[in-house]
């Protein structure tokens, strides 16, 4: 089966991984746009990978054309990163919500199967011990704690995308990545204080800051999960083998890689030193805990933790995570650190 695969936001972490795994495992065609293609360095070339450089809110014209030659269209254009759903939250809704529902109509206009990347936020505050795609309620805090405009505008999104299966036979699939990581998450070489990812941002302040501040303690819990294992169940989704995936909402992540920011600071710690030139910046790090009013602002509010239930990916797709959350902490690194080891200005320059 040789499918057509529209990939938006194909330069970011999810979509470059993607395209790669798709390239080399598959004979599948690519059409991605983006804005950049610094994390495209392998898959630029291949003749199965047409890119163009562009942006959803306005090369729309690009973006019907094809929707309508694809058969299955990712959406993955989206602000990820907490620190701007407190600081600029309206910008967050017009692009994760307003620029991917134009996307979501088109794709049930033309009849095109959409597989949507939904979040694990969407649980929000919910007190479940495990987060079920199937009965777990989405509780999200009060209005003035803009921190949840992210989750609830994912959240709208799928129910639109859910109505749209219901009333015109929109075939899609849901995914809610939970903390995936890997090389390529974020940059380690720029000051992002705060709207990284929390894997990249801590490595960024092991190596440039010699400090980490862990908000509230690092008493918070988080699943993390492998990009190789995400991407292994994203294909699954795609190929849609006997329709195992259609009219489905999948967590995608990893329940036996449940740790507190705490534990997770540290294993970074040792992992870092074991790295030849690097054991004294890991000796020299210091541990600060942060109130996080004073880290991110007012509108703020976290959970302690976000497990998931990933039975239906295991019953549907056949899929569960294999990878380590050390093996995928050491993937990260080998990345940016398997290298003679630099000056940090040189290798901001890098």
């Amino acid at each position: 089966m040789s499918l057509k695969v529209l990939i938006l936001g194909v330069n970011g972490f999810i979509g470059s991984a993607l395209t790669e795994a798709i390239l080399k495992n598959k004979t599948w065609q690519v059409f991605g746009m983006d804005m950049r293609t610094d994390k495209l360095e392998g898959s630029l070339g291949n003749p199965r990978f047409h890119f163009v450089e562009g942006d959803i809110t306005i090369n729309k014209e690009w973006i019907e054309y094809h929707i309508k030659k694809c058969d299955v269209v990712l959406p993955l254009v989206a602000i990820a990163t907490p620190a701007i759903y407190v600081s600029d939250p309206l910008r967050v809704f017009e692009l994760d919500f307003e620029a991917n529902l134009e996307i979501v109509r088109k794709c049930a206009q033309y009849k095109k199967r959409v597989v949507f990347p939904s979040t694990s936020e969407v649980y929000g505050m919910s007190q479940d011990s495990i987060f079920d795609e199937e009965s777990s309620n989405l509780v999200l805090g009060p209005i003035h704690k803009q921190r949840w405009i992210y989750s609830c505008s994912k959240q709208l999104l799928d129910r639109v995308i859910y109505a749209y299966g219901i009333r015109d036979g929109l075939n899609y699939t849901l995914f809610r990545p939970f903390n995936w990581v890997g090389p390529k998450l974020d940059s380690i070489y720029s000051s992002k204080e705060g709207s990284s990812r929390v894997v990249t941002q801590f490595i960024w302040d092991i190596l440039h800051k010699g400090e980490v501040k862990l908000v509230d303690g690092g008493q918070q819990r988080r699943a993390f999960t492998c990009i190789d294992d995400g991407i292994e169940a994203l294909l699954k989704i795609i190929e849609n083998k006997d329709g195992c995936a259609t009219g489905r909402i999948f967590n995608l992540g990893n329940p036996k890689n449940d740790v507190s920011m705490q534990e997770l600071v540290t294993m970074l710690i040792d992992l870092v030193k074991s790295y030849p030139g690097y054991e004294e910046i890991g000796e020299k790090v210091k541990i600060t805990p942060v109130d996080s009013k004073t880290h991110y602002g007012v509108h703020y509010q976290d959970i302690l933790h976000r497990v998931p239930s990933i039975k239906n990916a295991q019953q549907y797709l056949g899929w569960t995570p294999n990878v380590s959350l050390k093996d995928a902490l050491k993937k990260t690194l080998d990345y940016h650190l398997n290298k003679p080891a630099l000056s940090l200005n040189d290798q901001e320059a890098a």
